[in-house]
């Protein structure tokens, strides 16, 4: 690149773009993202990954896994598991013709555990080889417990804390901060590894303790949050769900306490598992491991006395994507490029959303960062689900707003997103799905949301332009006063429903309404 390019590309990136800073999807480095595909071969499961879309919060365009087995019998035999591995292979070998059909450039590939210790593990990649033409990458433990690490700060851009791995196979931690990964560390604590260790649970307590040792020695005190990444945490995380009977059945970012999974454990102990298994929705393979990495949860915890547990649903996969991003692409925060994403490819009139933020944000002066980041993604989604029908169109927004997969969200904060959008296209939320969810969220924090979304559903009103918004909003909480300042050129888009929209955000906000048109 020449002086005359880098200083134009400079130039542009302090563009102002108001608060949303400068698209960066659009750009060469991130389309190139667009659409990629990665093939996990684990110890316990084979997985296709197609991820599509906003290149710093994508979608899974394609998702596909069987549960092989591959390490099963591994410390017996130092092989892999001659079943498994005749599925693994027939699974790569769909995998690579449905990739091709799709269009999908090279596959990204990785085999961990299993394919790397058992003395067949050679043999195994080059079967696959020659029937698919595709190489499996092994890595090393410290290297899947890299990229597990970086697929959690995918989703968490800032996040700090230790992230735990379980595999089939194998356990992986990572310690990570300010946005970079540090100490790894791996070790043989893999549900499929502890079915081999001798004298039953009393055994295996001696052996997970003994191994808690030296991983707590070798990673030293970790007080910070603790995310939980794999297949294992995730079903103990949805019995969790069903043992409290959580309302929200969205398993990243939820939060648990030791104390919640203590209980959770002895729920496991005490249940018939499978009954737990047809009310959780687990596979019948993933059920049988899920004993044996509960007790491993309940010591790693008890050895690193973490208070604050999270589930991340971006992992290996996740972080191989991640390794291939921009590092000005890996600070963006993933809410919005993914918001900024739907409203370009989904909206009427992309762009409106900045426009509509500037002339709804002096609501929201009081508001916290974190709070005006939701406020952002709301202008952004405001208009995308247009396309359903009048009658579910707020409930389709709720639904996108609190399922849909969207990095950098508590579960709160979906609900609140979700509870604004609703009040975008509906004044009331009773009778909507919001019933079930509203104890996720502080009756404060909805009266807010509901402000926001009526706040959206008159901004809406005024959208003719994308560049420059028709009026202006002074808010005086003191005096209860909600002025709105008009251009004359918004006189005639100013009719009988767009006073009645201004109108019911006044009750909301309990103020008094002003409306005065200005000469200029």
């Amino acid at each position: 690149m020449d002086g005359q390019t880098d200083q134009t590309a400079a130039s542009d990136e302090q563009t102002d773009w108001g608060p949303f800073g400068r698209p960066l999807f659009k750009d060469a480095s991130a389309r190139a993202l667009s659409r990629v595909g990665v093939i996990d071969v684990g110890s316990n499961s084979v997985r296709l990954v197609i991820f599509d879309g906003a290149a710093r919060s994508p979608a899974y365009f394609y998702n596909e896994k069987l549960m092989c087995g591959l390490g099963a019998g591994l410390s017996e035999t130092g092989k892999l598991n001659p079943e498994g591995r005749i599925r693994a292979v027939a699974a790569i070998t769909r995998f690579v013709a449905l990739a091709e059909g799709l269009g999908i450039g090279p596959l990204t590939t990785v085999a961990t555990a299993a394919v790397r210790e058992a003395s067949d593990g050679p043999d195994f990649r080059a079967e696959v080889e020659q029937k698919t033409g595709l190489k499996l990458w092994v890595i090393d433990g410290k290297e899947e417990a890299r990229l597990s690490a970086q697929g959690v700060l995918l989703g968490w851009p800032k996040s700090y804390g230790l992230v735990c791995d379980i595999g089939g196979a194998s356990m992986e931690l990572a310690e990570v901060r300010d946005g970079r990964v540090g100490k790894r560390v791996t070790s043989p604590l893999g549900p499929l590894k502890l079915r081999d260790i001798k004298g039953g649970k009393k055994g295996r307590k001696a052996h997970i303790n003994e191994v808690m040792d030296k991983l707590h020695a070798k990673m030293g005190d970790q007080n910070d949050r603790l995310f939980l990444v794999g297949g294992s945490w995730r079903a103990i995380a949805r019995i969790d769900m069903e043992r409290r009977g959580y309302p929200l059945h969205v398993l990243h970012e939820y939060r648990m306490t030791p104390k919640q999974i203590s209980a959770t454990v002895k729920y496991i102990a005490d249940s018939d598992l499978e009954d737990l298994r047809a009310r959780c929705g687990i596979s019948g393979s993933r059920m049988a491991l899920v004993p044996l990495a509960s007790e491993v949860l309940k010591a790693l915890i008890r050895q690193f006395k973490t208070k604050d547990i999270a589930i991340s649903s971006y992992g290996i996969r996740e972080g191989m994507l991640y390794e291939q991003m921009p590092e000005r692409l890996r600070t963006r925060d993933p809410l919005i490029e993914a918001c900024r994403f739907a409203e370009d490819k989904d909206a009427r009139l992309p762009g409106s959303g900045r426009t509509l933020y500037t002339f709804i944000k002096p609501l929201f002066k009081a508001l916290p960062e974190h709070r005006m980041r939701l406020v952002k993604a709301a202008c952004l989604l405001h208009d995308v689900s247009w396309r359903a029908h009048p009658d579910y169109r707020a409930e389709v927004c709720f639904d996108t707003a609190t399922r849909a997969n969207l990095g950098g969200l508590k579960h709160g904060e979906r609900v609140y997103l979700g509870l604004a959008l609703l009040h975008r296209y509906r004044n009331k939320a009773e009778g909507t799905r919001f019933d079930q969810l509203s104890e996720l969220l502080p009756e404060v924090d909805q009266k807010q949301a509901e402000v926001l979304g009526k706040a959206l559903r008159f901004g809406a009103m005024l959208w003719m332009e994308t560049t420059e918004a028709l009026g202006e909003l002074k808010w005086r909480p003191k005096k209860k006063e909600l002025h709105l300042l008009l251009r004359p050129e918004a006189q005639r888009l100013y009719g009988e429903v767009a006073d009645a929209r201004f109108r019911s955000l006044c009750d909301s906000l309990g103020a008094t309404p002003h409306v005065r048109f200005t000469k200029a």
